[in-house]
């Protein structure tokens, strides 16, 4: 009887660890490996909505420069440069997307007296990076982009930094962890809490209720690309932002919950503006609000003293 039950036991406990381990592997997979949309598709959405200039785009000046990061690959990026001025906005996309989707916000800086840098982040578009991990690695990508900028713009350049979604969580990572070098940020529709998010998501989407779930995927994700959730977290260092920090959320997002955003400007320090639209889905809040949009990045940026410097 009781060899019966150790072996009952012994079952049991390597069929759970089997379990456990096939569903660690399926999540880290979908976060390290997240489905990018195809170039083409982004591509003809964003010219088929008239945010993409064609005409614009292939007659601008324009300098396509690879760009070395820390982490040991190659970054893609464009320099889009319509103005006489040494002023630029980098543009951080969003997961699953690539730096055509950040080409509908050039005209808008264009406009505002800014040239603008545009790339794809680890693992998107032509860059390189074998996964995805929402902000961690790409903070330090984000790092080398500046500098290449700096070094092109000059010391007495306003150079600021603008991010969307995954971008936008990565700007604030980068800014508060690393170094408060921009002029000023612009987060629009961040998570605050990579752990929180992926809960969110996870409830979202499957019948999963437990916290447990993240437990195994902060293992998997340790062991097999260096990093757990919670060290994806923006909350816990937005503090640390001394320059002007803009952030943009839609009400209607149930994506990414525009509470986040409001958690992340409470907690932020110093020069802040807050703006949540009251129309637009996840990452559409400058589709939606084009004007407007524009209207409170204006703004924002007179407030500061970043317009016609």
């Amino acid at each position: 009887m009781k060899k019966r039950v150790i072996i009952w036991t012994s079952i049991f406990t390597s069929v759970l660890t089997a379990m456990a381990t096939v569903f660690g592997f399926f999540v880290t997979n979908k976060l390290m490996y997240m489905k990018k949309k195809e170039y083409d598709f982004i591509l003809n959405r964003e010219i088929t909505s008239k945010r993409l200039d064609e005409v614009w785009y292939n007659t601008v000046n324009k300098t396509e420069q690879w760009i070395e990061s820390k982490n040991g690959y190659s970054l893609k990026a464009i320099f889009l440069e319509p103005l006489q001025t040494n002023n630029y906005v980098i543009i951080c996309h969003g997961v699953t997307e690539n730096k055509i989707n950040s080409l509908r916000f050039v005209r808008m800086f264009e406009r505002l007296g800014f040239n603008t840098v545009v790339y794809d982040h680890r693992r998107h578009g032509d860059s390189g990076g074998k996964t995805t991990s929402f902000g961690f690695y790409e903070k330090i990508d984000l790092q080398s982009i500046l500098e290449a900028v700096r070094e092109r713009a000059g010391e007495q350049a306003i150079i600021g930094i603008h991010g969307e979604s995954m971008g936008a969580a990565t700007t604030l990572l980068y800014a508060g962890s690393i170094v408060d070098d921009a002029d000023f940020y612009i987060s629009d529709c961040a998570f605050s809490d990579f752990e929180d998010q992926v809960y969110h998501i996870m409830t979202q989407t499957t019948p999963i209720r437990s916290s447990l779930a993240i437990r195994f995927a902060n293992l998997f994700l340790k062991i097999r690309d260096g990093y757990t959730l919670n060290l994806v977290s923006p909350i816990d260092v937005v503090d640390n932002i001394e320059k002007p920090v803009l952030f943009i959320h839609s009400l209607q997002d149930d994506f990414i919950l525009p509470k986040m955003t409001k958690d992340l400007y409470e907690k932020k320090n110093g020069p802040k503006k807050l703006k949540l639209f009251e129309i637009g889905e996840h990452a559409k809040s400058f589709n939606e609000n084009s004007e407007e949009y524009e209207q409170v990045v204006a703004d924002f940026l007179l407030e500061n003293n970043l317009l016609n410097k």
